[in-house]
Protein backbone atom coordinates (compact mmCIF):
# COMPACT_ATOMS: atom_id res chain seq x y z
CA UNK A 1 0.00 0.00 0.00
CA UNK A 2 1.48 3.32 -1.08
CA UNK A 3 1.22 6.27 1.29
CA UNK A 4 0.59 9.41 -0.80
CA UNK A 5 3.10 12.23 -0.53
CA UNK A 6 0.07 14.51 -0.47
CA UNK A 7 -3.65 13.73 -0.32
CA UNK A 8 -6.31 16.33 0.25
CA UNK A 9 -9.83 16.46 -1.12
CA UNK A 10 -9.68 15.69 -4.84
CA UNK A 11 -5.88 15.79 -5.24
CA UNK A 12 -3.30 13.03 -4.70
CA UNK A 13 0.45 13.29 -5.27
CA UNK A 14 2.68 10.23 -5.29
CA UNK A 15 6.45 10.39 -4.73
CA UNK A 16 7.67 7.34 -6.60
CA UNK A 17 9.17 6.19 -9.87
CA UNK A 18 6.46 6.58 -12.49
CA UNK A 19 6.83 3.04 -13.84
CA UNK A 20 6.62 1.51 -10.37
CA UNK A 21 3.41 3.28 -9.46
CA UNK A 22 1.71 2.75 -12.81
CA UNK A 23 2.15 -1.00 -12.27
CA UNK A 24 0.11 -0.75 -9.06
CA UNK A 25 -2.82 1.21 -10.47
CA UNK A 26 -6.15 -0.45 -11.22
CA UNK A 27 -7.19 -1.39 -14.74
CA UNK A 28 -9.58 1.02 -16.46
CA UNK A 29 -9.54 3.53 -13.61
CA UNK A 30 -8.60 6.82 -15.30
CA UNK A 31 -10.68 9.03 -17.60
CA UNK A 32 -7.87 11.16 -19.00
CA UNK A 33 -4.08 11.24 -18.86
CA UNK A 34 -1.97 14.29 -19.53
CA UNK A 35 1.73 13.49 -19.85
CA UNK A 36 4.65 15.84 -20.35
CA UNK A 37 7.44 13.24 -20.41
CA UNK A 38 11.17 14.02 -20.46
CA UNK A 39 12.25 15.57 -23.75
CA UNK A 40 15.76 14.12 -23.32
CA UNK A 41 17.42 17.44 -24.10
CA UNK A 42 20.17 17.23 -21.47
CA UNK A 43 23.17 16.72 -23.74
CA UNK A 44 25.59 19.35 -22.31
CA UNK A 45 24.52 21.92 -24.92
CA UNK A 46 23.42 25.53 -24.40
CA UNK A 47 20.09 27.31 -24.51
CA UNK A 48 18.54 30.73 -23.91
CA UNK A 49 16.77 31.75 -20.72
CA UNK A 50 15.70 35.36 -20.25
CA UNK A 51 18.29 36.52 -22.74
CA UNK A 52 21.12 34.62 -21.02
CA UNK A 53 23.12 31.64 -22.22
CA UNK A 54 22.36 28.64 -19.97
CA UNK A 55 23.05 24.92 -19.96
CA UNK A 56 20.31 22.73 -21.42
CA UNK A 57 20.95 20.12 -18.72
CA UNK A 58 17.86 19.74 -16.52
CA UNK A 59 18.76 16.69 -14.46
CA UNK A 60 19.44 12.97 -14.69
CA UNK A 61 15.71 12.39 -15.40
CA UNK A 62 16.18 14.18 -18.75
CA UNK A 63 19.10 12.08 -19.99
CA UNK A 64 19.04 8.97 -22.18
CA UNK A 65 21.84 6.85 -23.64
CA UNK A 66 20.55 6.06 -27.13
CA UNK A 67 17.67 6.38 -29.57
CA UNK A 68 16.73 2.77 -28.85
CA UNK A 69 16.62 3.43 -25.11
CA UNK A 70 14.45 6.49 -25.65
CA UNK A 71 11.90 4.61 -27.72
CA UNK A 72 11.85 1.69 -25.30
CA UNK A 73 11.20 4.15 -22.47
CA UNK A 74 8.30 5.73 -24.35
CA UNK A 75 6.73 2.43 -25.37
CA UNK A 76 6.91 1.15 -21.81
CA UNK A 77 5.11 4.00 -20.03
CA UNK A 78 2.61 4.43 -22.87
CA UNK A 79 1.77 0.71 -22.70
CA UNK A 80 1.27 0.97 -18.95
CA UNK A 81 -1.00 3.97 -19.34
CA UNK A 82 -3.21 2.11 -21.82
CA UNK A 83 -4.04 -0.52 -19.21
CA UNK A 84 -5.30 2.01 -16.68
CA UNK A 85 -7.29 4.12 -19.14
CA UNK A 86 -11.03 3.54 -19.15
CA UNK A 87 -12.42 2.11 -22.44
CA UNK A 88 -13.50 5.58 -23.56
CA UNK A 89 -10.61 7.42 -21.93
CA UNK A 90 -8.03 9.54 -23.74
CA UNK A 91 -4.39 10.49 -23.37
CA UNK A 92 -2.63 13.77 -24.19
CA UNK A 93 1.15 13.86 -24.61
CA UNK A 94 3.21 17.00 -25.15
CA UNK A 95 6.69 17.26 -26.61
CA UNK A 96 9.11 18.88 -29.00
CA UNK A 97 10.77 17.34 -32.04
CA UNK A 98 13.37 15.83 -29.71
CA UNK A 99 10.90 13.21 -28.48
CA UNK A 100 7.45 13.57 -30.03
CA UNK A 101 8.14 11.40 -33.09
CA UNK A 102 9.09 8.48 -30.87
CA UNK A 103 5.96 9.13 -28.80
CA UNK A 104 3.74 9.10 -31.90
CA UNK A 105 5.14 5.81 -33.13
CA UNK A 106 4.91 4.32 -29.64
CA UNK A 107 1.23 5.25 -29.44
CA UNK A 108 0.45 3.39 -32.65
CA UNK A 109 2.61 0.42 -31.71
CA UNK A 110 0.88 0.10 -28.34
CA UNK A 111 -2.65 0.06 -29.70
CA UNK A 112 -3.81 3.67 -29.69
CA UNK A 113 -5.60 5.73 -32.31
CA UNK A 114 -4.26 9.29 -32.63
CA UNK A 115 -7.21 11.69 -32.67
CA UNK A 116 -5.41 14.99 -33.17
CA UNK A 117 -1.97 16.47 -33.63
CA UNK A 118 -2.18 19.87 -31.95
CA UNK A 119 0.49 22.48 -32.69
CA UNK A 120 1.03 24.87 -29.80
CA UNK A 121 2.49 28.04 -31.32
CA UNK A 122 4.31 30.15 -28.74
CA UNK A 123 3.97 33.89 -29.18
CA UNK A 124 7.14 34.70 -27.22
CA UNK A 125 9.70 31.93 -27.85
CA UNK A 126 13.32 32.29 -26.84
CA UNK A 127 15.52 33.49 -29.73
CA UNK A 128 17.89 31.06 -31.43
CA UNK A 129 21.37 31.86 -30.12
CA UNK A 130 23.39 30.22 -32.89
CA UNK A 131 21.53 32.01 -35.71
CA UNK A 132 21.97 28.82 -37.75
CA UNK A 133 18.37 27.52 -37.48
CA UNK A 134 14.83 28.81 -37.57
CA UNK A 135 13.64 29.85 -34.10
CA UNK A 136 11.97 26.96 -32.30
CA UNK A 137 8.51 28.32 -31.49
CA UNK A 138 6.17 25.30 -31.34
CA UNK A 139 5.43 22.17 -29.37
CA UNK A 140 3.19 19.27 -30.32
CA UNK A 141 0.31 17.82 -28.34
CA UNK A 142 -0.88 14.37 -29.41
CA UNK A 143 -4.41 13.36 -28.36
CA UNK A 144 -5.23 9.65 -28.57
CA UNK A 145 -7.56 6.89 -27.38
CA UNK A 146 -7.50 3.11 -27.51
CA UNK A 147 -7.68 1.79 -31.07
CA UNK A 148 -11.01 0.08 -30.49
CA UNK A 149 -14.03 0.62 -32.74
CA UNK A 150 -16.26 0.44 -29.66
CA UNK A 151 -14.46 3.36 -27.97
CA UNK A 152 -16.42 6.61 -27.77
CA UNK A 153 -14.09 9.31 -26.50
CA UNK A 154 -15.52 12.47 -24.96
CA UNK A 155 -15.04 15.77 -26.80
CA UNK A 156 -16.82 18.93 -25.66
CA UNK A 157 -17.29 20.24 -29.18
CA UNK A 158 -19.83 22.92 -28.33
CA UNK A 159 -17.69 24.45 -25.58
CA UNK A 160 -14.58 24.52 -27.76
CA UNK A 161 -16.60 26.15 -30.51
CA UNK A 162 -18.09 28.73 -28.13
CA UNK A 163 -14.71 29.84 -26.78
CA UNK A 164 -13.46 30.10 -30.37
CA UNK A 165 -15.94 32.83 -31.35
CA UNK A 166 -18.55 30.35 -32.61
CA UNK A 167 -16.22 28.64 -35.06
CA UNK A 168 -14.83 25.09 -35.02
CA UNK A 169 -11.58 25.07 -33.06
CA UNK A 170 -8.58 24.22 -35.20
CA UNK A 171 -5.52 22.18 -34.32
CA UNK A 172 -3.19 25.18 -34.03
CA UNK A 173 -3.33 26.85 -30.62
CA UNK A 174 -1.52 30.13 -30.10
CA UNK A 175 -0.44 31.62 -26.80
CA UNK A 176 2.49 32.73 -24.63
CA UNK A 177 4.93 30.73 -22.57
CA UNK A 178 4.21 30.24 -18.86
CA UNK A 179 3.70 33.57 -17.10
CA UNK A 180 6.06 34.64 -14.34
CA UNK A 181 3.00 34.96 -12.10
CA UNK A 182 2.46 31.18 -12.39
CA UNK A 183 6.02 30.42 -11.25
CA UNK A 184 5.73 31.96 -7.79
CA UNK A 185 5.93 28.60 -5.97
CA UNK A 186 9.31 27.53 -7.36
CA UNK A 187 11.25 26.82 -10.51
CA UNK A 188 10.67 23.95 -12.91
CA UNK A 189 12.40 23.85 -16.33
CA UNK A 190 9.39 22.70 -18.39
CA UNK A 191 6.37 24.16 -16.56
CA UNK A 192 3.34 24.38 -18.83
CA UNK A 193 1.00 27.42 -18.80
CA UNK A 194 -2.33 26.99 -17.06
CA UNK A 195 -4.39 28.13 -20.06
CA UNK A 196 -3.06 25.18 -22.07
CA UNK A 197 -4.15 22.60 -19.48
CA UNK A 198 -7.46 24.38 -19.01
CA UNK A 199 -8.33 23.91 -22.67
CA UNK A 200 -7.23 20.26 -22.66
CA UNK A 201 -9.20 19.40 -19.53
CA UNK A 202 -12.34 21.24 -20.61
CA UNK A 203 -12.22 19.65 -24.06
CA UNK A 204 -11.84 16.04 -22.99
CA UNK A 205 -13.22 15.52 -19.46
CA UNK A 206 -16.34 16.10 -17.37
CA UNK A 207 -16.64 17.30 -13.79
CA UNK A 208 -15.68 14.57 -11.34
CA UNK A 209 -13.55 12.67 -13.87
CA UNK A 210 -10.22 11.16 -12.81
CA UNK A 211 -7.14 12.75 -14.38
CA UNK A 212 -3.63 11.30 -14.14
CA UNK A 213 -0.34 13.10 -14.76
CA UNK A 214 2.51 10.54 -14.65
CA UNK A 215 5.22 13.25 -14.86
CA UNK A 216 3.57 15.87 -12.68
CA UNK A 217 6.52 18.22 -12.22
CA UNK A 218 5.37 21.55 -10.77
CA UNK A 219 1.72 20.47 -10.80
CA UNK A 220 -0.01 22.58 -13.45
CA UNK A 221 -2.33 19.71 -14.36
CA UNK A 222 -3.33 19.29 -10.72
CA UNK A 223 -3.92 23.01 -10.19
CA UNK A 224 -6.23 23.28 -13.20
CA UNK A 225 -7.95 19.95 -12.48
CA UNK A 226 -8.85 21.19 -9.00
CA UNK A 227 -10.04 24.53 -10.34
CA UNK A 228 -12.35 22.78 -12.81
CA UNK A 229 -13.76 20.19 -10.40
CA UNK A 230 -11.87 17.12 -11.59
CA UNK A 231 -10.16 14.47 -9.44
CA UNK A 232 -6.42 14.28 -9.84
CA UNK A 233 -3.47 11.91 -9.33
CA UNK A 234 0.07 13.08 -10.02
CA UNK A 235 3.31 11.07 -9.93
CA UNK A 236 6.90 12.31 -9.66
CA UNK A 237 10.10 10.99 -8.11
CA UNK A 238 11.46 14.46 -7.32
CA UNK A 239 10.32 15.79 -3.94
CA UNK A 240 11.52 19.27 -4.88
CA UNK A 241 8.99 19.44 -7.70
CA UNK A 242 6.21 17.82 -5.69
CA UNK A 243 6.66 20.47 -3.01
CA UNK A 244 6.13 23.13 -5.66
CA UNK A 245 3.00 21.30 -6.83
CA UNK A 246 1.65 21.12 -3.27
CA UNK A 247 2.08 24.86 -2.74
CA UNK A 248 0.27 25.58 -5.98
CA UNK A 249 -2.58 23.14 -5.37
CA UNK A 250 -3.07 24.42 -1.81
CA UNK A 251 -3.13 27.98 -3.12
CA UNK A 252 -5.92 27.06 -5.54
CA UNK A 253 -8.33 26.73 -2.62
CA UNK A 254 -10.68 24.07 -1.39
CA UNK A 255 -12.99 21.88 -3.46
CA UNK A 256 -16.05 20.36 -1.82
CA UNK A 257 -17.31 17.01 -3.12
CA UNK A 258 -20.85 15.76 -2.53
Amino acid sequence: MITPYYHKESSILICENTFSFLEKMKDSSIDMIFADPPYFLSNDGISNSGGHVVSVNKGDWDKINSLEDKHHYNRTWIRMCRRILKPNGTIWISGTYHNIYSVGMALEQEGYKILNNITWQKTNPAPNLSCRYFTHSTETLLWARKNDKRARHYYNYELMKSINSGKQMKDVWTGPLTKIAEKWAGKHPTQKPEYLLERIILASTKEGDYILDPFVGSGTTGVVAKRLGRRFIGIDAEKEYLDIAIRRIEHEGETTWS
